[in-house]
């Protein structure tokens, strides 16, 4: 038997095993920097399989290393995020979320339980393949500064320091069974703006004794539009959303002294997200202050742009082929949400793809970050069994 044939075999004799994983991780889930319990449930797992590894990286991150038998200095890294996001489930499935207001509805849940079960493959063949495959159990994908960045900056790319790195996302639109892949620029980078415009307050019947922030707000989210139409490069996806405006005051026939905006700026390019940052800056103080108000304009910078490896990610695709069939593997669109997985992009070669979870015929067909979200859980098989062979084939 080939290892390929092993890798397959495994996850097909596995699959029960990593559904009840997937459900545990589901009925369980813990926000950002929380993964207390998760974390503690992998590395349990972990040392049941006899995998060395350490906890407590960045927080709650915990970090294995499984090494072949065969002669090779190289190292490969797999990659996935642990957290859920505050949504009450409306699932009424037995594994439903049994923290209220806390839900795996990005399915963190498949990703950690799809890295859990190659981790098992992985060291059941590690006679038969060459190197050391780094397991990265990340926490915090979902909130700045993100758990990617924090893993890095503790060193979880250092000894040993990996040649490259794999990442895996559901994908809803794509049946269970499939995956997809893009190479170069893929996702946006993601950055938060909060801005308080400050006027004069006063009676709605009297504009000329008042300084409207609300008037004024009107005109500079319409000019800062003209930024990402007027100053980027058409070719180049960029998109400028608000999607908040608060104010002080409670009548139709008041003006406020606050309005406060919040928004999301996201683009491909890191020397004109800089430049936009800037400009958008400019833009806003120079309006406003020109409308008599004052302005505070806050930039929370996020995640950057997720590059995947014009090589690896070709090379990865073709072994998808070779281990799922072609009519399996698809191509993947540009898109502008993001993922922390980018600062891993920024750092080595990386490669992140999406795993069919899908199932219209079931009704599985609720997008990621809803209430509704689930998985066909037979996506497992091909998320585990391809996350393997892609560390080692």
């Amino acid at each position: 038997m080939t290892l390929q044939q092993q890798i397959r075999h495994l996850a097909e004799q596995h699959h029960t095993d990593n559904i009840a994983i997937r459900r545990h991780l589901h009925q369980y889930p813990e926000l950002s920097f929380e993964e207390k319990m998760t974390a503690q449930f992998v590395s349990e797992r972990l040392t049941e399989w006899g995998i060395p590894h350490q906890t407590g990286i960045a927080g709650t991150g915990v970090v294995g290393i499984i090494e072949g038998q065969l002669p090779d200095s190289r190292s490969i890294a797999l990659r996935a995020d642990m957290d859920a996001l505050p949504i009450l489930e409306a699932n009424d499935q037995p594994y439903k979320s049994k923290n209220p207001g806390v839900m795996h509805a990005c399915g963190h849940d498949v990703h950690t339980a799809s890295l859990l079960g190659a981790a098992r493959i992985l060291q059941e063949t590690r006679l038969h393949w060459a190197g050391k495959v780094k397991l990265i159990f990340q926490p915090a994908e979902e909130r700045l500064p993100g758990g990617a960045s924090l893993m890095i900056k503790a060193g979880v790319l250092d000894n040993p320091q990996p040649s490259s790195i794999f990442g895996q996302h559901v994908h809803p639109p794509l049946a269970a069974g499939k995956v997809g892949f893009r190479a170069g620029k893929y996702m946006g980078s993601c950055d938060e703006l909060y801005i308080t415009i400050t006027g004069q307050g006063g009676h709605g019947a009297m504009p000329q004794d008042c300084v409207d922030p609300i008037a004024i707000s009107a005109q500079m989210i319409t000019a800062l539009q003209q930024i990402i139409s007027r100053n980027n490069d058409p070719t180049m996806p960029s998109v400028l959303t608000f999607g908040k405006i608060n104010s002080t005051g409670g009548a139709t026939n008041i003006i406020p002294n606050e309005v406060k905006i919040e928004g999301t700026f996201r683009t491909m390019d890191e020397k004109w997200r800089r430049d936009a940052h800037q400009r958008m800056k400019k833009m806003a103080e120079s309006l406003v202050e020109g409308m008599g108000g004052q302005v505070n304009f806050f930039i929370d910078v996020g995640y950057p742009c997720l590059l995947n490896d014009e090589i690896l990610t070709e090379n990865a695709r073709l072994k998808a082929i070779e281990f799922l069939g072609a009519a399996q593997v698809t191509d993947l669109p540009l898109r502008l949400t993001a993922e922390d997985f980018a600062y891993y992009s920024q750092e080595m070669p990386a490669c992140f793809y999406r795993l069919g979870t899908g199932n219209v015929a079931r009704g599985i067909t609720s997008p990621v970050h809803s209430d509704t979200f689930d998985i066909d859980e037979d996506a497992l098989v091909t998320g585990v069994g391809l996350m393997a062979w892609l560390a080692v084939g």
